[in-house]
């Protein structure tokens, strides 16, 4: 029989682009999303790092790591309103 929820990790790296104001939108803007589709675990901040090779011509990213249980179905939800949005430069979900 299938798990009805799963923990995942979602690593998301926001551009700087808006300022720090941009990128607090868009932490608090997923966690919501999260929060509203299942169960939040953590919220990681790591802060300002540099890229390993530079995206949309910018060198540094905001990395923010959320760890949070969900139905299966939902982290596919997650990765398409990440491709979508706007200030968003890379994510990655996986389960743990």
């Amino acid at each position: 029989m299938a798990k009805l929820k799963e923990t995942y990790e979602t690593m998301a790296v926001f551009s700087l682009k808006n300022g720090e104001d941009g990128v607090k939108a868009l932490t608090e803007k997923f966690k919501a999303l999260i929060e509203a589709n299942g169960t939040m675990e953590s919220v990681n901040e790591w802060g300002k790092r540099k890229l390993a090779y530079d995206i949309n011509y910018e060198s540094e990213g905001y990395y923010v790591l959320y760890t949070f249980e969900s139905k299966p179905d939902f982290p596919a939800e997650l990765d398409r309103v990440f491709k979508i949005t706007d200030g968003v430069m890379r994510s990655l979900t996986t389960v743990k």
